[in-house]
């Protein structure tokens, strides 16, 4: 298949199954300059689609690092407003909001951290009502991936230089499905496979999930009627959407006084352009108590202060290690495809929707339910070939879950 088809099958599936554009609707698309070719692709597959509007959010790594090495101290208190209020008024109208990920992963290496935490604090300050809508699922979002030359870099170091972005592009279509006779329907039937998952989980109501591994012995507890969600969503005027693509995982809240133990990570995490590697965290009655990393210690120490609830955990996602990006063996330094090869966690806030009735309830309902609420949402990758799970039921009965790595 040529490059240019499986681009265009791309951007197809990011509109169709992604956000799932309908009729008459207004699409918003967060990306970087560099992706300005893919970008003009998808607007076209969207107003192919019947979009309405289709707005473009530029952001552009070399201007974000100057501004963190050149603006006064103050500016990273502030956040546009009339960017926020724009925002929150299209979700209200029931935009879509696609996310095109391209950032180099050591974007703000030697960035003064408290910059980083203090811009980091004030973006989700302003956008809490907006995030609102995504976390609950109301509106329609979706996160891919195109490949940037400083990120192309960082995954295939030992390639010559112009053979690291098309490598890229390779290992994304891989594994978002691109590369199939029909990834959209490869898509459906992926979903089906998940939501089988999904229902067994929801059938079991696991009260506790007990991880072993090296350097893990954690503790899970799992709140009253939580909700497994897999694949895809639907919003709430009833259209599907796929929040992550690539997505391999099944995922919960887990109640936010319930973890106790020791977890390491077993993948690097990327972290507002700094990486963070090796890291252990240790929890009681949910919070992290102990924060230790080989690479990245300080800003991983940031990102727990943010704000109460960024020192507990908000999902729990499972991961089988024989997933197809973990079986790629490409550490891709970005969340989106790591966390798809890996069992992990997120500190920070849960999913409303997590919870049975859950995105109808006010932050007082929700935390009086044991799901946490932060500015900040931050998953890690804990899975690997060496982690067993069981899931405690009700009744006291412990039950393999997970067996090396792998569904039991």
């Amino acid at each position: 298949m040529s490059f240019e088809l499986l681009f265009d099958r791309y951007a197809d599936l990011a509109v169709k199954v992604g956000v799932n554009v309908q009729p008459m609707q207004t699409l918003v698309v967060t990306a970087p300059l560099s992706a300005a070719p893919f970008v003009r692709k998808v607007a076209r597959k969207a107003y192919e689609a019947g979009a309405k509007h289709v707005h473009i959010d530029w952001t552009d790594d070399e201007l974000t690092r100057m501004k963190y090495d050149l603006a006064p101290d103050e500016a990273f208190a502030d956040y546009p407003q009339w960017k926020a209020k724009g925002l929150e008024e299209m979700a209200e109208n029931g935009a879509a909001f696609l996310y095109i990920n391209s950032t180099n992963p050591d974007l703000l290496k030697g960035v003064k951290l408290e910059r980083i935490a203090t811009a980091n604090k004030a973006a989700g300050q302003a956008l809490r009502t907006f995030r609102n809508y995504t976390m609950s699922d109301k509106v329609s979002w979706s996160v891919i991936a195109v490949p940037s030359p400083e990120w192309a870099a960082m995954v295939f170091p030992d390639l010559p230089a112009d053979e690291q972005v098309p490598a890229l592009w390779d290992a994304i279509f891989r594994a978002t499905r691109v590369d199939t006779d029909d990834p959209v329907q490869a898509w459906h039937e992926h979903h089906a496979t998940l939501n089988s998952k999904v229902e067994q989980l929801n059938a079991k109501q696991y009260r506790y999930l007990h991880y072993e591994a090296p350097g893990t012995q954690l503790t899970i507890e799992l709140p009253d009627r939580h909700i497994w969600i897999g694949g895809g969503s639907v919003n709430e005027k009833g259209a599907s959407f796929m929040a992550n693509m690539p997505t391999e995982e099944v995922f919960t809240a887990p109640k936010k006084d319930g973890v106790n133990g020791t977890v390491r990570s077993t993948k690097p995490l990327s972290y507002h352009g700094n990486v963070i590697e090796n890291f252990t965290l240790t929890f009681e009655q949910g919070k992290i108590v102990s924060v230790s990393a080989e690479k990245g210690e300080e800003a991983l120490k940031q990102l727990v202060a943010t704000d109460e609830g960024s020192h507990y955990l908000g999902e729990v996602a499972l991961v089988p290690h024989q997933s197809p990006i973990s079986l790629s063996n490409i550490i891709f330094y970005n969340t989106l495809f790591d966390e798809n090869a890996s069992n992990h966690l997120a500190i920070g806030s849960a999913y409303s929707v997590n919870i049975e009735g859950g995105a109808a309830m006010s932050q007082e309902e929700l935390a009086a339910r044991g799901i946490n609420t932060s500015l900040v949402h931050v998953d890690f990758m804990i899975g690997s070939a060496e982690m067993n799970i069981d899931g405690e039921t009700a009744d006291c009965v412990r039950e393999p879950l997970f067996r090396n790595g792998n569904w039991a």
